[in-house]
């Protein structure tokens, strides 16, 4: 199993994912959201980081100006596109700034599936998150879940991450039902909206893993 924890903004958050196991670090640059940091506060993050621990770029609709301002500045292994890029876009992105691309797709019912076939002949990643609900100023990281038998048993030809209200205490279920290989935390490791609690960290990597 590996896992992502994401939205993570002080040492002491990245330090904790890293000696609880973690295989990927999410840093956001997305000004509306609460787990967004500044680009020189993510610089120091992700120096910290250990090697071999992937380190993560979320961005949301981003400029190729944009995109070059935070990859000049941090050491990042992988970009997430968490908006509306459609998979030109998602491809262009790739293609221009040579760097792995993972690309969420918000699913709420069965009618969003064939968009995960689309973005996986583009994507390097998919992150398979809960739809959020209308109007909503977040993309991702809105402690919402979707019904996790919509993608039980199916394969795609990328590998693939689940996320959408996963917390310690259902992580495991949502293994055993969609059979990920990854998932994804942020909401579901903090005691308040952007600030992690290192306790909820090591017991979702711990249930996210099959310990007990």
């Amino acid at each position: 199993m590996r896992a992502k924890v994401c939205g993570l903004s002080t040492p002491e958050s990245v330090a904790a994912a890293a000696q609880a196991g973690a295989a990927y670090v999410g840093f956001v640059f997305f000004a509306k959201s609460p787990r967004h940091v500044p680009i020189e506060q993510a610089r120091q993050l992700a120096l910290d980081v250990p090697v071999g621990l992937c380190k993560v770029a979320l961005t949301v609709n981003a400029t190729d100006a944009e995109l070059s301002e935070i990859l000049d500045a941090v050491p990042i292994d992988m970009l997430q596109l968490h908006g509306a890029e459609s998979p030109e876009r998602v491809a262009d992105i790739k293609t221009r700034f040579g760097l792995p691309v993972m690309k969420a797709v918000g699913v709420a019912d069965a009618d969003d599936l064939p968009a995960i076939a689309a973005y996986s002949r583009v994507a390097d990643q998919l992150l398979i998150d809960a739809k959020p609900p209308k109007g909503a100023d977040l993309p991702g990281g809105n402690g919402l879940a979707f019904d996790w038998r919509l993608i039980a048993g199916r394969k795609w030809a990328v590998p693939w991450m689940l996320a959408g209200g996963l917390t310690p205490e259902n992580v495991a279920q949502a293994v055993h039902l969609t059979g990920a290989a990854q998932v994804d935390v942020s909401s579901g490791v903090e005691s308040a909206p952007g600030i992690k609690d290192n306790d909820k960290i090591a017991a979702f990597l711990r249930a996210a893993s099959g310990e007990k």
